[in-house]
């Protein structure tokens, strides 16, 4: 099992760390070039920079059983299609339940973005120590899991 994090502006990979640190679950964070990142625990992948060369470089590294982590909805859905687990930033799974109706808000909203001519939206409420606590719990109990099915799928490792 692996932890894969599309770490450019990620906000929690310290919580993801901690979180990693328990179960000694390698982390590797994948980053474009725009973006300095440095890690005493995780592997650091620095990606050219260009359209979603780093989705693409984090779907061709996951596998059955890895855990993803990512806000990108279409990275989320090609995890879920390899086997692997993945989480919002903001601490909710994404799952074969949820993926479609994730997906077709976020046409209906880009379609209307274009019918209205706008082009921004109103972002997310400014993320806070609360937010971070909570997703290092939530992630912490999917890592929880994870390990201990895999435990039970491969007695004495």
């Amino acid at each position: 099992m692996h932890i894969y994090v599309d770490a450019d502006a990620c906000p929690v990979i310290r919580q993801i760390e901690m979180a990693a640190k328990v179960y000694q679950v390698p982390v590797t964070l994948l980053c474009d070039t725009n973006h300095i990142l440095r890690s005493d625990y995780s592997a650091v992948r620095v990606i050219e920079a260009g359209a979603d060369s780093v989705d693409m470089a984090l779907i061709n590294c996951c596998r059955r059983g890895d855990i993803v982590v990512t806000q990108d909805y279409g990275v989320a859905v090609l995890a879920l299609g390899k086997g692997a687990r993945a989480m919002h930033q903001n601490g909710w799974e994404y799952t074969n339940d949820n993926i479609d109706r994730l997906l077709m808000e976020r046409h209906m909203m880009k379609k209307e973005r274009r019918s209205t001519g706008k082009t921004h939206i109103k972002g997310p409420k400014k993320r806070s120590a609360v937010d971070n606590e909570r997703f290092y719990h939530t992630f912490s109990a999917l890592l929880t899991q994870v390990v201990s099915n895999e435990k039970k799928l491969f007695p004495g490792q």
